[in-house]
């Protein structure tokens, strides 16, 4: 992974931790991110190292794997979801995921408590649990989804079979919360769709769940693919709480900076952090991606104003920075790729963006015959 050149950091009040401003915090991120050069990871390997990605959006991470490695096939992912090595599953935030079978593994244990706050606390299904023998409710709700797979609706049916008083949606998604299930293709399959469909993890893979829940590791991972970070960066990315003691528990592994603003920054010590000048080409980031969702103060990528702005749709980097949103417009059997921009761009801003949009245009057409990139204003 290229880290570009470093520069001497400025040092905070009284000699203090060096300061880290966005411009370099945004090189460092790109660079971990694998958006400052096209990696020549596979696609297992990128997976891995950016510790899963977003996957509610099925077509997604193909394209936030084609932003970030060389050359890559779709096919390479679709072929991982159907032969088992890779799994869509719901693990950081509540959030569904992209990760290898190996990380479906070992992370589940360390996110057990933020589905468990998730389902109590964070959603409505877990206040219609009440007085329900819960571990009953979730033996039943594996045994039906490893005879079959099921969808939530279908599920929640055959639940209430046996508890006929209570709401089946949230029978459903307590088992959805606390098991840890798969979404089963070909659901995340490049080019097909279908309704999505559960089966247990381990029935799936054919292996046991971990039993380490330390996020030791996890955390370290985090600092690698998007260091330097807060601790509520690292809280923000996972929703684990206790982070303070994990940071404190891992502090003689870290180095420690400062943001701008005075917040404490954690790193691995040898993680690139490039010259903030380092040049940083137009990138096309899918929806939902964890590049935009994965830290507390996200200036880092994207101004404060944009944020609500760019969260459900596809975000165009700029000099590291999100300009503009994205998406396909398909009619007749053609595909053309709206760019719409948040200020004016340079003409060499705009051609840059125009060439790596067809590029995308060409990936992502599915059959359809591409027709080029049109340039709007954000409206």
């Amino acid at each position: 992974m290229t880290s570009g050149a470093a520069e001497p950091q400025r040092r905070g009040r009284g000699g203090g931790a060096q300061v880290l401003d966005a411009r370099r915090l945004n090189r460092a991120l790109l660079a971990r991110q694998l958006l400052l050069e096209r990696s020549a990871m596979s696609a297992g390997d990128a997976i891995e190292w950016l510790v899963g990605m977003q996957a509610q959006v099925p077509a997604a991470p193909y394209v936030g794997l084609w932003s970030r490695i060389r050359d890559f096939r779709p096919d390479e992912l679709a072929g991982m979801i159907e032969g088992r090595t890779a799994v869509r599953t719901s693990l950081m935030r509540s959030t569904l995921h992209l990760v290898t079978a190996r990380d479906a593994l070992r992370l589940r244990p360390v996110m057990v408590p933020v589905l468990e706050r998730g389902l109590f606390s964070g959603s409505p299904f877990g206040r219609n649990l009440a007085g329900l023998d819960v571990a009953q409710l979730l033996e039943a709700g594996r045994r039906l989804l490893e005879e079959r797979p099921m969808s939530t609706a279908d599920l929640g049916k055959a639940l209430a079979a046996t508890w006929p008083d209570r709401d089946a949606v949230s029978l459903a998604h307590a088992v959805r919360y606390l098991v840890p299930l798969v979404q089963v293709p070909p659901r995340g399959v490049w080019g097909r769709s279908s309704a999505a469909r559960f089966t247990t993890l381990e029935s799936w893979l054919g292996e046991p769940v971990g039993r380490d829940s330390q996020p030791d590791d996890a955390v370290i991972r985090y600092l690698a693919a998007f260091g330097p970070a807060s601790a509520a960066d690292i809280r923000t990315w996972s929703w684990l709480t206790g982070v303070r003691e994990v940071v404190d528990r891992l502090r003689p592994r870290l180095t420690s900076f400062r943001s701008e603003s005075g917040t404490e920054l954690l790193d691995l010590p040898d993680a690139p952090r490039p010259d903030p000048d380092t040049h940083a080409p137009a990138r096309f980031i899918p929806e939902y991606d964890n590049l935009l969702s994965s830290h507390d103060d996200r200036t880092r990528v994207v101004a404060r104003e944009l944020r609500a702005d760019v969260f459900m749709k596809g975000s165009v980097l700029v000099d590291g920075f999100v300009a503009a949103v994205w998406r396909i417009e398909r009619a007749k059997r053609a595909a053309s790729l709206v760019v719409e921009s948040f200020r004016d761009l340079t003409a060499t801003e705009q051609a840059e963006v125009a060439e790596e949009g067809s590029a995308l245009l060409a990936f992502a057409a599915l059959g359809d015959r591409p027709s080029g990139v049109q340039f709007r204003r954000f409206a």
